[in-house]
């Protein structure tokens, strides 16, 4: 009787693992601690008003609120005085009042009244509801959760500059960028997963076209050349596709630390990226996507950055069944698990992206431990603008209209 192969049996198998180094993200973690040190987008601005939202970011829940002189801001939860939530406090012009026993902060966590005791709290400046500052760009609202001492500039990205007369910018926290829907605004998996997808051109070429259809532009599916460089911000890939009718183009997809993407046209429209995405972890295994991009100033329905990938059915109205079989971003990436067990991953030589991405993101880990600045990081008011670089490049002459 011949003996079977076992080789390579699923029975017995090492414990798999993922990389914390790289994965958590809550205060004190490595990660955690680098993603600190950065600018992070925890809000559209438009969202933010006078009725108190609870926020969690890099694992720490927070209330965002907007008092009566327009002023944003980001407080701990837990009234600094007997512990109630604020998410039940009432906005006012000067800040929000705890609904338990009225005491009142502002945006920067002063406390300003203390009603119950004489004149206001004779003793209130001696208290503060911890706080984070924030500032608001291109249509989000900012917030920096590092060192006080460390607090950087927040930079300015040349993709939404420069808006012609007849532009604006317009910004979402919507999960279309994984093929979810606008009204899905958390991803269920760990932030690098999605990054990671970002530096990945080949999962474009077989998921997006071979194996569920030309979900973007027909040429996508032309399989490309591919290189990857380090820049002075993260790492680009750049893939080269030659068609059928004789064009030739690099499309330019740059990872800007410590989590920007700025993923050229998925349609293949020509010249720069006009869009920023930023993927920002909630926690270990959730995170959000937000964008802002350039739009006519009457836009008219939905930005054409906000893509919908061609399937039967729009992504919220699919069933389970018709998502295998026409899977996309949204699948293959939480298919991974709320955090991806990096143990067991097989890297191959289309997988060098990855390789590089993450051994840089281990640097400047290890750079901000031992008590340097991480890239992108500025503190100099004159150099905020940064270069994005991503696109879609035309070789020949003719292009698409």
């Amino acid at each position: 009787m011949a003996k079977s192969n076992n080789v390579g049996s699923a029975y017995g198998r090492p414990k798999s693992n993922y990389d914390a180094e790289l994965a958590e993200v809550g205060p004190g973690t490595p990660c955690g601690e680098f993603m600190r040190r950065y600018w992070q987008p925890v809000a559209v601005s438009t969202t933010v008003n006078a009725i108190p939202q609870n926020v969690r970011i890099l694992g720490e829940d927070l209330i965002l609120f907007r008092d009566g002189r327009g002023r944003a801001g980001l407080l701990t939860p837990r009234c600094a005085h007997r512990g109630a939530a604020l998410f039940y406090g009432k906005v006012d012009e000067n800040g929000i009042r705890c609904c338990y026993h009225g005491w009142q902060f502002d945006v920067e966590g002063r406390c300003i009244d203390q009603p119950c005791e004489a004149n206001g709290g004779a003793y209130r400046d001696r208290v503060r509801q911890p706080w984070y500052p924030v500032e608001e760009r291109y249509g989000l609202v900012f917030a920096y959760m590092g060192p006080p001492a460390k607090k950087p500039m927040l930079p300015r990205w040349d993709a939404l500059e420069n808006l012609g007369p007849d532009e604006t910018t317009f910004a979402t926290d919507s999960s279309f960028s994984v093929g979810g829907d606008d009204s899905v605004k958390i991803q269920p998996w760990n932030w690098l997963q999605d990054w990671e997808n970002s530096t990945d051109p080949w999962h474009v070429y077989i998921l997006h076209t071979a194996f569920s259809g030309s979900q973007f532009a027909p040429e996508m599916a032309v399989r490309p050349q591919v290189k990857w460089e380090y820049t002075d911000l993260g790492l680009k890939y750049v893939a080269y596709r030659k068609l059928g009718d004789g064009r030739e183009f690099d499309r330019i997809s740059p990872l800007l630390f410590p989590n920007l993407i700025s993923t050229p046209d998925v349609q293949l429209a020509p010249g720069p990226t006009t869009t920023i995405g930023w993927v920002v972890p909630v926690d270990d295994t959730n995170h959000r996507r937000f964008h802002s991009m350039k739009v006519p100033n009457k836009l008219e329905g939905r930005p054409r950055q906000m893509y919908t990938e061609t399937r039967p059915k729009p992504w919220l109205e699919m069933s389970e069944a018709e998502r295998q079989n026409w899977p996309s971003d949204w699948e293959a990436q939480m298919s991974q698990g709320p955090i991806t067990l990096h143990s067991d991953e097989h890297l191959a030589t289309s997988d060098r992206g990855i390789v590089m991405l993450r051994r840089l993101l281990r640097e400047q880990i290890r750079k901000v431990q031992e008590g340097g600045d991480p890239i992108g990081v500025t503190f100099d008011p004159a150099n905020v603008l940064f270069k994005t670089g991503g696109g879609n490049f035309y070789r020949a002459a003719a292009v698409p209209a």
